[in-house]
């Protein structure tokens, strides 16, 4: 069964919209820069890749109404209600949902307890309710009047991946005939905190798989793509707009955090996913890389490339110093990215590159260049060792 992508929706740093970021990735503008909303004392001393509108301002623009919502919730609501007219959708009760999440509420988690402990004021109690990452996928199916399966996915970041996976696995499955799948996650102290706990965050402008490279730079959006069987897809003559022909999870449980030195994990990860999808190593165009910018993954990852495709590898390159890495959001992010460049036959440029990785034979596409695009691969890696890869092909 060939599954059809017939609708995507994404919100991040660089653009509100599939086109407003498609441009700023053909420009090379990033999205990086100083934190406004976010309310953290690192945002004097670091860049995240934030989305510069506030939560009143999202609530405004969905028009939504009563209970008590997170951003990271709102986020998902904007990506989602572009992917639903992307994809020509009215009647969305037998639609699924698959969303994935790390953060979920804990703004609001936040924004409850320092009431609290300031206060002790309890009259806000149900700010804590966004906390589960499940609220996320319901809210935002209540909004949009989704009623069939729902599902969340909390792989760390490998999750938007295994969102899509989830859902092409359903369709394959026979439990449902159209699917919303993608990841979410809003900028949070706990986020911001915690990365910089593990010493793994670059006050400057992250620099993927550069030589240089000091760490990354954390960042928010949603990404979400409509799946359909091919033959439903085209039965209701929907506009096929690439195809989802493979995917792989595989866990090599290393360290809580840290990828393995040798890749493993993330070798299996690219290799399965290409033989689900029937292909070689040679049929790929281009590798959408998981390049956050620290110096343990983007070793790690090339090697992994490297074993894999060995000399002849196609065109890499890393989105993540437009965006930031968005935790659970970047898989979903990236594979619109990559639906974009099929689309667009175009390869997406990897910002700040100075000098080659030591680790690398290759050097990374640093100009938006056109190319003869077939298959794509994108790859995300997560802690726990967690690693996920997704096959996109060109629509035919």
């Amino acid at each position: 069964m060939k599954i059809a992508v017939t609708g995507i929706g994404v919100i991040s740093a660089i653009g509100n919209g599939a086109m407003e970021n498609f441009s700023s990735l053909i420009a090379k503008r990033t999205g990086i820069g100083k934190a406004i909303v976010l309310d953290s004392a690192l945002t004097q001393t670091h860049l995240f890749g934030e989305i510069a509108l506030t939560d009143a301002q999202l609530r405004g623009m969905l028009g939504w109404q009563g209970e008590s919502v997170s951003r990271t919730s709102l986020l998902s609501a904007v990506a989602i209600g572009e992917a639903i007219v992307s994809a020509g959708l009215s009647n969305l009760s037998d639609v699924g949902l698959v969303s994935a999440t790390s953060v979920s509420g804990m703004d609001r988690s936040e924004s409850f307890l320092g009431d609290f402990l300031m206060n002790g004021n309890m009259d806000s109690v149900e700010r804590i309710i966004t906390h589960d990452g499940g609220t996320t996928t319901r809210q935002v199916a209540l909004h949009f009047g989704i009623g069939g399966p729902l599902n969340t996915i909390s792989t760390a970041c490998s999750s938007g991946v295994n969102a899509i996976a989830m859902g092409a696995r359903m369709l394959r499955q026979g439990m449902i005939d159209r699917v919303i799948v993608g990841g979410t996650d809003g900028l949070c102290r706990l986020t911001a905190n915690g990365f910089n706990s593990l010493m793994i965050l670059d006050p400057e402008w992250c620099r993927p798989m550069s030589a240089d490279r000091a760490g990354l730079n954390l960042g928010e959006g949603a990404a979400y793509l409509v799946l359909e069987p091919m033959e439903v897809a085209e039965t209701r003559g929907a506009k096929i707009l690439a195809t989802v022909s493979g995917w792989a999870n595989t866990n090599d449980a290393y360290h809580q955090t840290a990828s393995s030195p040798d890749g493993d994990g993330a070798y299996r990860s690219m290799k399965l996913a290409l033989e689900k999808a029937e292909l070689a190593p040679s049929d790929i165009s281009y590798i959408n890389a998981h390049g956050t910018g620290t110096p343990n993954n983007d070793q790690s990852e090339s090697i992994a490339i490297d074993r894999l495709f060995g000399a002849a590898k196609p065109p890499i390159s890393s989105t993540k110093a437009y965006t930031g890495h968005t935790l659970a959001a970047s898989g979903a992010i990236e594979a619109v990215f990559c639906v974009l460049a099929l689309q667009h036959q175009r390869l997406l440029p990897n910002l700040n590159h100075s000098e080659p990785m030591l680790e690398n034979d290759w050097l990374p596409v640093t100009e938006p260049m056109e190319a003869e695009l077939l298959h794509v691969l994108s790859n995300s890696f997560g802690f726990g060792g967690n690693n996920s890869s997704v096959v996109i092909s060109a629509a035919s």
